[in-house]
């Protein structure tokens, strides 16, 4: 297809809020109950302690707010600081090609949205935009783009935070294409950088530098308007098969928000199928470390290439080790942030049963997919498979349910109070006369 990028700036620019369908302006708002759920329990993290540390010294002008602190900084260093604070937990939402959606546009809408107090329906609109871009882009690069190792959340990100504030910005189609390419530029992310604090350095940058790209185009600053789609666009350099048709077929008759999906465990969606089973398993049988003999787990092959490790050190390296999600969620029953703790990947007990949990790739069962057996010393074997894991599109997680991973997240640093007037406050997202409020609603100070 000729003339990707001119087009879908176009599509982005001509896009009307009337048109948004109401089932797409409630996946908005759930999208940002989580988002503030992971954002705040994240922003007192030891990594964004050591990013603002970095940061602040230099920083400009309390433009914008940081949920679940006290800090303000200028729009462009709060996108950042944002988009590491949500994303540190991997308790954000995530889509089958593995870009996690909400951190890297929010971030970038949020602060923009507060310095020039802006309606919560722009925001709504403006987000579902920036969705629909990063995942059709992303899409149009995957799988080869991430088999090779570069991280989609931060490659694609970066391109729906520019379309996202953008809009917002009011840029016109040449504007917003300018915008696109630089954003395709400044598309970046490794995966190498999983297990490290820089993994959620990525939606942050995209954040950031996506922002950063529709304020420069605001100005009149030109980029190339082929930057997706040229011979050395985005496309062709960072994949081996890119196909550019995927961009903008269908546009505005299905929404890639309706196909996102909330986590109910701190850790990669690929490893949900193990901790569901397990935790099955341990629920009905009441398991205890001490029966078990041996844990067998048949996963798919990526499952193992993301998640290996076998001795994870930290907490961080332990949201990448499958032989940790199955363990801690025999030990623990549940698999939240707590189970991701430095402190729990150290556990004993936990690193006992860790030794005992062995993983073949199964390269016919799909990436959410998992098949557990727990061998006991008395000779049982007990099996469980699953097809779908919770907070997957085939067994996605209510209203309610996001309410209370939210109240789990955020409720000790903001309070019941706070909590319950956050919790409003996304629900009513596009009655908000400026949305600037919702930032401000989950500071701490």
């Amino acid at each position: 297809m000729q003339d990707v990028t001119r087009t879908l700036a176009r599509l982005v620019v001509q896009s009307r809020y009337d048109d948004l369908p109401v089932a797409v302006r409630h996946e908005a708002s759930r999208a940002l109950l989580n988002w503030f759920g992971c954002a705040v329990a994240g922003s007192r993290h030891e990594t964004v302690d050591r990013a603002l540390a970095a940061i602040l010294p230099f920083a400009g002008a309390g433009q914008a707010g940081i949920p679940g602190r006290g800090e303000r900084l200028d729009i462009l260093n709060a996108a950042l600081v944002n988009g590491i604070s949500s994303h540190v937990l991997d308790f954000d939402d995530t889509q089958a090609e593995a870009i996690h959606p909400s951190s890297p546009v929010l971030p970038a809408l949020l602060a923009l949205a507060e310095w020039r107090g802006l309606s919560g329906a722009e925001l709504a609109h403006a987000f579902v935009l920036g969705v629909e871009v990063e995942c059709r882009i992303g899409r149009s690069v995957f799988p080869q783009h991430y088999d090779a190792g570069w991280h989609i959340t931060g490659t694609a990100g970066v391109f729906g935070a520019a379309a996202a504030a953008g809009k917002l910005l009011g840029l016109d189609e040449r504007q917003m294409a300018w915008a696109l390419g630089m954003a395709a530029t400044q598309s970046a992310g490794l995966r190498e950088m999983f297990g490290s604090m820089c993994k959620c350095l990525h939606p942050g940058r995209a954040a950031q530098n996506g922002l950063h790209s529709a304020l420069l185009a605001a100005q009149g600053f030109t980029s190339s308007e082929q930057g997706i789609e040229a011979k050395r666009g985005f496309g062709h350099v960072l994949s081996s098969r890119f196909n550019p048709d995927v961009i903008t077929e269908g546009w505005g008759v299905h929404y890639e928000l309706l196909s996102n999906m909330y986590k109910p465990f701190a850790c990669g969606l690929v490893v949900h199928g193990v901790i569901d089973g397990c935790i099955q398993l341990r629920e009905e049988y009441g398991l205890q470390p001490a029966q078990i003999d041996r844990v067998d787990l048949q996963v798919a092959p990526l499952v193992m290439e993301l998640t290996g490790k076998t001795d994870p050190q930290t907490g961080l390296e332990g949201k990448f080790s499958v032989f940790h999600a199955a363990a801690v969620a025999i030990v623990d029953g549940v698999a939240g942030e707590a189970q991701f703790s430095d402190a729990r990947v150290r556990d004993t007990e936990v690193a006992g049963l860790r030794k005992k949990v062995h993983v073949v790739a199964d390269g016919t069962l799909l990436w959410t997919q998992a098949h557990v057996a727990v061998r006991l010393r008395d000779g049982r074997v007990l099996e469980r498979h699953v097809p779908h894991p919770l907070g997957s599109l085939e067994r996605p997680m209510s209203d309610a349910d996001l309410e209370a991973k939210f109240l789990a997240l955020a409720g000790d640093m903001l309070g019941g109070r706070k909590c319950g007037d956050l919790r409003s406050l996304c629900w009513k997202l596009t009655d908000l006369p400026d949305a600037g409020v919702l930032v401000r609603a989950a500071a701490v100070i």
